[in-house]
């Protein structure tokens, strides 16, 4: 007998869905913005090379920033939360934030390398700071909107699944085009000084983000509607009922902390400063990021959506938090002892001399862990909806924004703080005027800092999540009963007014 189809809506259990093709649109807003923020990992060299700015400086300025983004995430979640319009409460937000990201961006990479030298740094400063507002209003969408989205315990988890294939996509095909389009093309490892590298990266990122925006706004069409809000009733939001959230609903607060750490481990992982030293340095050929990324990407993806689908979607998104998390652990405790004790510059993706033992245990490992890492991580995402729906439960109050805002602004304050901790371990490395590049010569300095940030820091975050889902109280059994309270109070409002 074929599995009956589960219905939109369930007056019973109060449960709501989403159609499959409505949580696959709605998951490219997080993509939209992944991309920018992509982009500008290679910021720092951007800074050093057309600013004047030392590395130090250049390494911890995004995370100065956030003292403006600690006043703009409170004023945007508290819009969103007051939004109320034809065209819905997210999807303005959608709009406005990828239009200001296009425009700063643009006006940052074409306009500050043209002006004089002392003006540039200033110029920058004031265009981020704008560029910081556009990523806040959208960035809040990709956790708000899930509420509205599903409140499906066993579909929820199904965003990060498809969140998982686009980021995966994304820090694959990105890495490849750099190395294999935008290097050559601009003078290979001299290509970071280049004015024209930049803004051929612009172009492409914000083109591709632009697409992802449109297709998020289709995919919250037909839910981004107010019978969808909380108890379905438009609601006065306060800032005593934002203290009141950031007091007592620990669920959120667990969240954030496991979403800050985990956050760290993911920035470093990715970021281009350290694939730099890593694969151009201490493996000897950078060209090996770009075919490692194209080689593993497939894998990833696919052992993203398994771990995912047997796990999450079965047993709860507080258990796949955590199994993601130790297997994380397991696997980059590993890859340390790889890289400590066997010889990296054997790294041949390609395997021009054959498969050895160094470049096949690389990657198994990478493999493994990359797909545990995009389940616990991507998670982070469609919780953020299960703590909006604890304070509608635990208050009867819906602030999704606040919720979107909280993890908007610790998003973007640990993916910075990153920058600064690379920059500050390079600089004790020895590299306190320029970062090192593909020619600089191999040193232990480098090895250890490198080994530091790509693997042990992660470690030290993966294990502040466990102790925060050790106090995180939202599992599966406890979402369904949550659901099953609000579709109660619904029912007794719209029995009243009928």
């Amino acid at each position: 007998m074929a599995k009956q189809k589960k219905p939109l809506y369930d007056p019973e259990t109060g449960i709501h869905r989403a159609k499959i093709w409505e949580i696959a649109l709605y998951a490219l807003n997080n993509s939209s913005t992944n991309i920018y923020a992509m982009a500008f990992m290679y910021v720092t060299y951007f800074l050093t090379g057309f600013c004047g700015v030392g590395v130090v400086l250049a390494g911890t300025i995004t995370t100065i920033m956030r003292i403006w983004d600690g006043v703009t995430d409170p004023f945007v979640g508290m819009m969103v939360d007051k939004t109320n319009t034809k065209f819905g409460k997210n999807r303005p937000f959608i709009v406005i934030g990828n239009v200001i990201l296009f425009v700063t961006s643009g006006i940052i990479f074409h306009v500050t390398p043209n002006l004089p030298m002392a003006a540039r740094f200033p110029f920058y400063i004031v265009m981020y700071m704008l560029y910081i507002i556009g990523y806040t209003c959208q960035c809040v969408v990709t956790k708000s909107a899930q509420s509205c989205l599903t409140n499906d315990p066993e579909q929820r988890p199904y965003f990060a699944i498809f969140d998982s294939i686009y980021n995966t996509v994304i820090f694959s095909v990105l890495p490849l085009y750099v190395t294999g389009t935008l290097m050559p093309k601009h003078g290979g490892a001299a290509a970071f000084t280049e004015p024209a590298f930049f803004q051929d990266l612009w172009l492409f990122c914000a083109a591709l983000s632009a697409v992802c925006a449109v297709a998020a706004i289709a995919g919250l069409w037909r839910k981004d509607r107010l019978e969808f809000f909380g108890t379905g009733k438009v609601q006065k939001i306060g800032f005593k009922d934002y203290v009141d959230v950031i007091s007592h609903n620990r669920a959120i607060q667990m969240l954030v902390v496991n979403a800050s750490t985990d956050k760290l481990a993911s920035s470093m992982m990715s970021n281009s400063v350290i694939m730099v030293m890593l694969y151009g340095i201490i493996c000897g050929d950078y060209n090996q990021y770009g075919l490692m990324s194209a080689a593993t990407s497939l894998p990833i993806v696919i052992g993203g959506i398994l771990v995912i689908k047997f796990i999450a979607s079965k047993m709860g998104q507080k258990t796949g938090m955590l199994v993601g998390t130790y297997a994380c652990m397991i696997c980059f405790g590993a890859m340390f002892l790889l890289f400590l004790l066997g010889n990296p510059k054997t790294l041949d993706i390609g395997m021009t001399n054959g498969l050895n033992f160094f470049t096949a245990a690389f990657v198994v490992l990478w493999v493994v862990g990359r797909s545990f890492n995009a389940m616990s991580g991507n998670l982070v995402i469609p919780m953020t909806a299960d703590c909006a729906d604890y304070e509608v439960y635990r208050t009867g109050k819906y602030v999704p924004g606040l919720m979107g805002t909280l993890f908007s602004f610790v998003d973007k304050l640990i993916s910075s703080l990153a920058s600064t901790l690379v920059a500050l371990f390079y600089s004790v490395a020895g590299f306190k005027d320029a970062l090192p590049d593909t020619l600089t010569p191999y040193s232990d300095k480098i090895f250890w800092a490198t080994v530091a940030l790509f693997v042990l820091l992660p470690i030290v975050g993966w294990i502040c999540n466990v102790v925060a889902m050790h106090f995180y109280p939202l599992t599966k059994e406890k979402m369904e009963e949550i659901q099953a309270e609000i579709g109660r109070i619904k029912a007794e409002a719209a029995a009243k007014q009928a």
